[in-house]
């Protein structure tokens, strides 16, 4: 009884945390709402400053027939890079280390819950 008394403590104590970390796709086109300013995000649309991100989720880099990428995102695409979740996640928290000649001006997003609700909302848009 009393290690069943533990264990749904411990399971309430870790309830908010969970629920902290969740996606939220609805939240997630908020979050993006910051990418509009340089992308677009519906199949078939156009490029703009940055390409267009419909599909990013398991995209070779830099491959967006007809957008102009930066050397260096030519050479991810050449060299096999993929866009992961986990490599997504790595370019958006910090686009240097990345890409370090890339042209991004974004300074990266470290709110991990945003995070997790942009991911949700990328991984919808296939």
């Amino acid at each position: 009884m009393r290690r069943l008394t533990l264990a749904m403590a411990v399971t309430l104590a870790m309830a908010p945390l969970a629920a902290a970390q969740a996606q939220d796709a609805t939240a997630g086109a908020r979050v993006f709402n910051t990418c509009r300013a340089c992308h677009t995000i519906n199949e078939g649309g156009r490029a703009g400053v940055g390409p267009n991100l419909w599909g990013i989720v398991g995209r070779r880099a830099a491959s967006v027939e007809g957008f102009r990428y930066s050397a260096n995102f030519r050479t991810l695409g050449e060299a096999g890079h993929i866009w992961t979740e986990e490599n997504i996640r790595r370019y958006i928290t910090n686009p240097k280390d990345v890409a370090p000649q890339g042209i991004m001006s974004y300074p990266g997003l470290r709110n991990e819950q945003q995070m997790n609700d942009l991911m949700a909302y990328l991984n919808a848009q296939k």
